[in-house]
């Protein structure tokens, strides 16, 4: 019940709402609390754990395992001298040999010997290492390096951990440390922008708490699903999540808080104006967190495990964004007007439109609506034409971080002194009587150095299951394109001599996963677009307003791609990205970009019946521009700091969402979207009775 003015609550709910948020904190912490912290523990951050498990570099990798233990992960250690190795390194090499066999845990096989390059400048030893835990493995490499660079080391001579081991160690200890990391960044971030646009000492905390609680609650969940099996995490989901689940927690949170701030204004209880609040705010935020959760389930339907992990994993953080900020939050915000101190709401019948600026942007946008929606149409078509420069073919290993790590610069000296491929060679798995055959058509395959069987005992090859295990050695780089190229080629060939000779190794895992990628932007993609249609016909009870909102978006996406080709290769001088990018960037982008859209349009449609479309657009406008504005820098920021983070497929995809969030918020929301309604007026929104005139009059159309 509305409090008439200048009247005091009586009854105040503060009491019970502490009592509220207390036990809810409580809960949520004592529970999943100490489950948070253990989610790291469950990561899978290997090559071949992203794969199908139908894929042929799997099938190759299980045959294998008769031969190679499951586990066997080859680490190159490169002795290296400009001026020629002498035999004291020799002695070294083969004195390092004998320490790393004494540790325990350490070597999964029998290493080669030391193996001199011809150019006589180098010596390599390939070592099968430990990788059933990844933790152990990491900290096996660290101390391998810290080792080898123990005192009496020969002057001048220089050593390096690299080969597919080396690479491996370094890229999980960046996905070990990042959560921490990212998520001070994130934090901080959140923070800054909250005071600046609170500008209160306590209000910020609100927003803050409700968003640590849901990542709480979301790594709990994780933890426990992963741990029992049912989801597959590793560094990529893991790094994503906090800056998804604090980014979209703050933006509910400022769209409710808004409203409550507004409704304040109308009612003298604080009870009254919370219930008109949040029946107004829920609808939006229930579907926007629908769309970010569907379209991130859709990764479902990935070949690959990763994507399907990440899916689940990221949209199990929107859930808990949701609830908290729709239940904890309210709660919190009962406590009292005091919370918007010094800035603090009172009872006066205040209306937030008001001369200001996007009070002024409104009026505009309402007197030059052809030239808005025409000049903004003509920008991003122009950014989107970017998208034809667009190198999604993949990210060498090599150049997957924007540090030069040990292994980064071991396996460009490898290359000098070997073949490039050397440590992480194709594994071809053949039958024993196709065995000479397959041989020689993997040596006639361009780019392939050496092939060798795999010997057992007395050095005869090793047969199990009446199949052998036949090793190419590239001569390129084996992260490259190239050398996805190569197993391509191989695999048609040997589809000739025998269906049953299959091609592994890292090379093809690389290419699996790759043509695993394209797959999913023609599956997936189609799928987001109908399940964000549904959603918003639902919200906006229309079928024009949902088309609308999905192109604008989809354009959007695409502008939004044609800059990051041109700032990755031109600014950035990234190698290219993954093939996996346009999908993640459409997921992330439609998604979170489709949410400044409901929270305009829902607010425009609860305004129509009273107003008419035309008002009620500019009106819509107007009362939501700061709120969404904020929200938008908020989630922009928060992605943005996943460029604090060294590795390049991230950095990326935080740039992508980024910049389409800011795109979206300051140009397609404020400018596009109205224009286009304004356009259309009273038939945006077809089918619903308020496409059709009132029986008070005609609904204002333009």
């Amino acid at each position: 019940m509305t409090v008439p003015p200048g009247e005091v609550e009586k009854s105040s709910v503060w009491p019970r709402a502490l009592v509220f948020v207390l036990m809810f904190v409580f809960v949520a912490g004592g529970v999943f609390g100490p489950l948070s912290g253990k989610l790291t523990d469950q990561e899978k951050n290997t090559n071949a754990s992203f794969l199908s498990k139908t894929a042929e570099s799997t099938r190759a990798l299980t045959a294998s395992q008769a031969f190679v233990p499951e586990n066997n992960v080859p680490t190159v250690i490169l002795y290296e001298r400009d001026s020629g190795t002498t035999k004291e390194d020799f002695a070294r090499a083969v004195d390092d040999l004998t320490q790393i066999r004494q540790h325990p845990g350490w070597v999964d096989g029998d290493p080669t010997p030391p193996i001199p390059a011809k150019d006589g400048k180098a010596i390599q030893v390939v070592v099968p290492f430990d990788g059933s835990d990844s933790k152990a493995f990491v900290n096996n490499i660290k101390a391998l390096r810290k080792e080898l660079k123990r005192p009496g080391r020969p002057d001048g001579l220089s050593v390096y951990v690299t080969g597919l081991g080396g690479s491996q160690a370094d890229l999980v200890a960046v996905f070990q440390s990042i959560n921490g990391t990212l998520l001070l960044v994130t934090l901080g971030i959140i923070i800054v922008i909250l005071l600046v646009v609170y500008r209160s000492p306590v209000l910020w905390l609100l927003p803050v708490i409700g968003s640590a609680i849901a990542y709480t609650m979301a790594t709990g969940i994780l933890y426990l699903l992963a741990k029992n099996g049912t989801l597959t995490v590793n560094g990529q989901s893991t790094g994503i999540l906090p800056v998804l689940t604090f980014g979209a927690a703050t933006d509910y949170a400022l769209l409710l808080i808004a409203r409550y701030r507004e409704e304040l204004h109308r009612h003298g209880a604080t009870w009254d104006a919370m219930k008109v609040a949040w029946r107004a705010a829920a609808p939006a935020i229930f579907a926007s967190g629908a769309t970010v959760i569907l379209s991130l389930l859709c990764l479902l339907f990935s070949e690959l495990e990763g994507n399907k992990g990440l899916g689940p994993v990221a949209a199990i953080g929107i859930a808990c964004a949701v609830v908290t900020q729709l239940v904890l939050l309210p709660a919190m915000l009962l406590l009292g007007r005091w919370l918007f101190w010094p800035r603090i709401p009172h009872l006066d019948g205040e209306d937030p439109v008001h001369d200001g600026l996007w009070s002024r942007l409104a009026d505009r946008v309402g007197r030059h609506t052809t030239a808005f929606g025409a000049g903004t149409l003509a920008v991003l078509l122009l950014l989107a034409l970017g998208v034809f420069e667009l190198k999604s073919g993949g990210i060498p290993q090599n150049k997957a971080l924007t540090t030069r790590p040990e292994s980064v610069i071991g396996q460009d000296q490898l290359a000098k002194h070997f073949p490039a491929g050397a440590g992480t060679p194709i594994d071809i798995v053949a039958p024993l009587a196709v065995a000479d055959q397959v041989r020689a058509v993997a040596a006639g395959e361009q780019d392939i150095a050496s092939v060798i069987a795999y010997t057992g005992p007395g050095g005869a090859p090793l047969v199990r299951n009446g199949k052998v295990l036949i090793e190419a050695t590239l001569s390129i780089e084996s992260t490259s394109p190239h050398a996805r190229d190569v197993v391509q080629a191989l695999r048609k060939d040997l589809d000739k001599v025998s269906k049953q000779a299959i091609v592994g190794g890292f090379s093809a895992i690389e290419l699996d996963i790759h043509e695993a990628s394209k797959r999913d932007n023609r599956v997936i993609i189609p799928i987001v677009l109908v399940l964000i249609a549904l959603v918003l016909g639902a919200l906006l009870r229309s079928v024009v307003a949902p088309l609308v909102l999905i192109g604008t978006v989809v354009l959007s996406y695409a502008a939004t791609l044609g800059t990051c080709a041109l700032v990755f290769n031109h600014i950035f001088g990234y190698p290219g990205a993954d093939a996996s990018f346009p999908l993640f960037a459409f997921v992330f982008l439609v998604a979170l970009g489709v949410d400044y859209n409901i929270f305009l349009m829902s607010r425009v449609r609860e305004e129509v019946p009273q107003q008419g479309t035309r008002k009620a657009m500019l009106r819509g406008l107007t009362v939501t521009g700061g709120v969404i504005t904020s929200a938008g820098v908020v989630l922009a920021a928060t992605f943005a700091a996943l460029g604090s983070l060294p590795l390049v497929f991230l950095s990326e995809i935080g740039f992508a969402v980024a910049f389409g969030v800011l795109l979206d918020t300051l140009v397609v929301r404020s400018l596009l979207v109205p224009a286009l309604v304004l356009k259309l007026g009273d038939k945006v929104w077809w089918p619903s009775a308020l496409s059709r005139p009132r029986e008070s009059g005609p609904v204002d159309n333009v």
